[in-house]
C-alpha cells in the first residue's frame, strides 16, 4: 500500500508500521517471540498520483482540490468531446463546492471516462485534525484505500498481513509463500472477535470457534488464519 503524506512533517519516507491496536490486543493473548505490523510505503508530495490514499492536515486539504481544479480548467479550455466536457465541469463544480473527486457521485460511464486521467483527489483523502493521533489516521487511510489484514499467530511471531478487501483465501495464502498457495488444502479460520472474546487461539478452538474454509472463502478483516497445505 502506498500512502502519500502531504504537508505532514517528521514522517520518514519508506516502510511504516500500520499500528492497528487490534494486533496489540491479539499479541497480549497469544504468546510469540515478536509482533509484526502490516506496513505502508510512505511516499512524498511529488508522488501523490501514485498513492492508494493521501493523508493531509485538514488545513491543507484545499491545496489538493486546487491541484485538480487547475488541471480540469486547462482541460476544459481545449477538450473537444462533449461527454468529457460535461464530466470535467461536474468535477470542477464539485471541487469548487469543497467536495473532492473521490467524494463525487459518478456513474459507470463517467468513471470509465475518468480512468485515463490522474486526478490527485480521485483516491481516498484522510484529513488529520490538530492534535489528532497520526497512527490512528494512518490505520484509517489503510482501510479507506481498500486494504484489510489477516493474522497469523503463535510461536515465532504474531503478524498482520496485507491483502485487498475481497481477497479469497488461496490468494491470501500466497502473501505468506507461493508454496502455501500452490499446495492449499484448507484455511483454518478464527474470527478476530472470537479470538478476543475467548481469550486466545487455543481457547477459541476449545470453544469450537475455528472453522475450515475453502479456496474461495472471502477473507474478513483481521481473520486469524492457519493455512493447511501440501508440502
Amino acid at each position: 500500500m502506498k500512502l502519500a503524506i502531504y504537508q505532514v512533517p517528521d514522517i520518514p519516507l519508506g516502510k511504516h508500521n500500520i499500528k492497528d491496536p487490534r494486533l496489540d490486543a491479539a499479541n497480549k493473548l497469544v504468546q510469540a517471540k515478536k509482533k509484526v505490523y502490516a506496513k505502508a510505503d510512505i511516499i512524498d508530495n511529488e508522488s501523490l498520483k501514485e498513492a492508494d490514499a493521501i493523508l493531509v492536515p485538514v488545513e491543507f486539504k484545499s491545496d489538493l482540490a486546487l491541484m485538480d481544479m487547475e488541471f480540469l480548467e486547462s482541460r476544459l479550455e481545449r477538450e473537444q468531446t462533449a461527454e468529457k466536457k460535461l464530466l470535467f465541469e461536474k468535477l470542477f463544480n464539485s471541487l469548487e463546492a469543497e467536495k473532492l473527486v473521490c467524494e463525487t457521485e459518478l456513474n459507470d460511464e463517467e468513471r470509465a471516462l475518468l480512468a485515463s486521467y490522474q486526478l490527485v483527489t480521485n483516491r481516498p483523502v484522510v484529513t488529520l485534525g490538530e492534535g489528532e493521533d497520526l497512527e490512528s489516521a494512518i490505520v484509517q487511510a489503510y482501510a479507506q484505500a481498500g486494504y484489510i489484514s489477516f493474522l497469523t499467530v503463535g510461536q515465532k511471531e504474531n503478524r498482520a498481513w496485507t491483502i485487498r478487501k475481497g481477497c479469497i483465501a488461496v490468494d491470501a495464502a500466497g502473501n505468506i509463500h507461493t508454496d502455501i498457495q500452490k499446495g492449499f488444502i484448507r484455511a483454518e479460520v478464527i474470527s478476530y472477535q472470537d479470538l478476543i472474546e475467548c481469550g486466545g487461539e487455543v481457547q477459541a478452538k476449545r470453544a469450537n470457534k475455528a472453522r475450515l474454509e475453502m479456496k474461495t472463502y472471502v477473507m474478513q478483516d483481521y481473520d486469524v488464519v492457519n493455512f493447511r497445505f501440501n508440502r
